[in-house]
């Protein structure tokens, strides 16, 4: 694959080539997509056969029809919609979720239903959104003691602020 060369006129590298395999019941379904020209994350959509309904303080495993084959050095990771989230409640619980360089499986995405209406996710619906990010490899370096702060060991909103 080619990629388009780098304009730093628009602030954009070239895109990272991610391989993807559609399914047989992904057919017909649009594959991820940016909803704008700045959005970082695409939106993916769920390839279910029939209507699934997800019941308020309930989970469910929506499938994509979408197999990913991230590169080496690179994660995606899967993250709600913020639109499901105000106006239904809908979340991704282990958000973000990974899709890992060697997982191949499908790309399946778990929602809950914070809300108190009845969810319903219809085949197409854009349920989340995917976004690339590269991973650095570390290394645990044991030492005595690590440096002190002026923060300390304060945290979970010790600064007052929300």
């Amino acid at each position: 694959m080619s990629l388009p060369p780098f304009d730093s006129r628009d602030g954009w590298r070239p895109p990272i080539p991610v391989r993807v395999e559609r399914l047989p019941h992904a057919e017909g379904i649009e594959l991820p997509s940016f909803a704008t020209a700045g959005a970082a994350g695409a939106d993916v959509r769920a390839a279910v056969d029939e209507e699934l309904v997800i019941e308020p303080g309930r989970l469910a495993l929506v499938p994509t029809g979408l197999k990913l084959q991230v590169p080496e050095g690179y994660e995606v990771q899967v993250r709600p919609r913020s639109g499901l989230a105000l106006r239904h409640g809908i979340t991704l619980p282990n958000s973000p979720g990974t899709i890992d360089a060697d997982y191949r499986g499908e790309l399946q995405v778990i929602m809950m239903n914070l809300g108190t209406e009845l969810f319903r996710v219809r085949r197409g619906d854009r349920i989340a959104q995917l976004v690339l990010a590269r991973v650095d490899r570390l290394t645990w370096v044991v030492v005595d003691s690590v440096d002190e702060t002026a923060r300390g060991t304060g945290g979970f909103g010790h600064t007052g602020t929300a």
